[in-house]
């Protein structure tokens, strides 16, 4: 695409949102600030490098698109990929079971810094910063319940798994001078309905409380409720109701997975109440159809309305956005992109909403101008202005990343 061209566009649309209040100079500055949390196991569908077994604990992968990342080298030559096709300097986000093992199998509540090391090193090298969760699934101990499991033998193993997972954390923190975030999320629940309830969130509360004993600066710690999973249907211990009051009383960051809701349930709702008790948000930004199924992030209401309440809110700086699906149906890079460009364009679009002539007119009690523009908002030439962004920042304007991503296919991940 013309360079003169999307400048051209440009102008117009600085004008154009110009006239109803928006600096587009400003917002983009906002859009460049944004780090978007990169989620490693797009590249291999969940896998890891512990035991190269298929994802597992009321979650699943689906499809067989060939060029699966097969090693953590493959993983890191995907993820420098992606880099080169975002605009902005983004985060990325590990799994406990992405640990660099050596060929070694160490369990996981025997991982440790050491085995993080490596990671860390790269992502210095990468000028980025990482996130980190603990990995309660595919595991022969993980079953249906891990940290709410009455037996104490295996309640322990996580309990001891995700205290360590924190301590690796930290150490991704203090190393980046920047906090790492450490996410928790347990598949915790029944396949039919059981009779005592109260009892599996009673322990998980204990665990969560035993693990969050140790004071560690250089993380900060959030927890990831669900709705439901597959093969444990009827009950979910960590519920959005658990963690909702959990995170409330204790003080900690809530984890909003957009994936694990009901379709026809308006996650933005959710961010003004969530943001009064809670210190800060933590957004895993993915796409549920039918069921909890992860689909790739795009442009979709749900997304929009989820930014755009942040804004409104003026709390997009105590919300920390990260991806979190994983699609083996389509090419994997390409997955990435569409989805990490999606968000943008949704934080994009939330940024440039005329804000304050839209709080002027609900004060005012000019409740049809307030509609009127925010219906009028949405053809505003957003596009323009996205285009200009990536053209700024050097990366494929419009869909010309499509070719990029054929031809990696062509080079590197069809030979796999």
């Amino acid at each position: 695409m013309k360079t003169e061209l999307i400048e051209k566009a440009y102008a117009v649309a600085k004008e154009r949102y110009a006239a109803v209040g928006v600096d587009t100079d400003a917002v983009l500055n906002q859009l460049q600030a944004q780090q978007i949390s990169l989620h490693c196991w797009q590249t291999d569908d969940v896998v890891g490098f512990e035991r190269n077994e298929a994802l597992s604990g009321g979650i699943q992968t689906t499809g067989n698109y060939p060029g699966r990342a097969r090693n953590i080298d493959e993983v890191r030559q995907d993820i420098e990929f992606v880099k080169t096709l975002l605009a902005g300097n983004h985060r990325l986000n590990l799994h406990e079971i992405y640990g660099d093992f050596g060929g070694k199998f160490v369990d996981r509540d025997q991982c440790d810094v050491e085995h993080f090391q490596s990671w860390i090193d790269w992502a210095k090298e990468q000028n980025m910063k990482l996130d980190f969760n603990s990995s309660s699934f595919s595991h022969p101990k993980s079953g249906s319940l891990t940290l709410s499991n009455p037996d104490k033998a295996i309640r322990d193993f996580w309990i001891e798994h995700t205290k360590r997972c924190r301590r690796i954390a930290d150490a991704m923190g203090k190393a980046q001078n920047d906090p790492c975030i450490m996410n928790i999320w347990v598949h915790d629940g029944s396949k039919d309905m059981p009779v005592q309830r109260k009892k599996y969130r009673e322990i998980l509360a204990a665990s969560l409380d035993e693990i969050m004993e140790e004071k560690l600066d250089g993380v900060k710690n959030c927890f990831e409720a669900k709705l439901f999973g597959i093969g444990l249907e009827s009950y979910t211990v960590g519920s959005h109701d658990f963690y909702t009051a959990y995170c409330a009383t204790r003080k900690q960051m809530y984890t909003i997975d957009t994936g694990h809701y009901e379709q026809t349930e308006n996650v933005s709702d959710f961010v003004s109440t969530l943001l009064m008790y809670v210190p800060e948000l933590m957004l895993h930004v993915s796409r549920p159809v039918r069921w909890d199924s992860d689909h790739v992030t795009i442009m979709n209401d749900q997304t929009l309305d989820l930014f755009k309440e942040l804004v409104r809110s003026d709390a997009l700086d105590r919300a920390h956005v990260g991806l979190d699906y994983f699609d083996a149906s389509i090419n994997r890079i390409g997955a990435y992109i569409i989805g990490a460009r999606a968000t943008q364009k949704c934080i994009l679009q939330a940024l440039l909403e005329p804000k304050e002539l839209l709080r002027k007119y609900e004060d005012n009690g000019q409740n049809f101008e307030r509609l009127a523009l925010m219906e009028e908002a949405k053809s505003l030439p957003f596009g323009a202005v996205f285009d200009y962004f990536n053209l700024k920042n050097n990366v494929p304007v419009g869909e010309e990343f499509i070719a990029a991503i054929q031809q990696y296919e062509q080079d590197v991940t069809s030979k796999r």
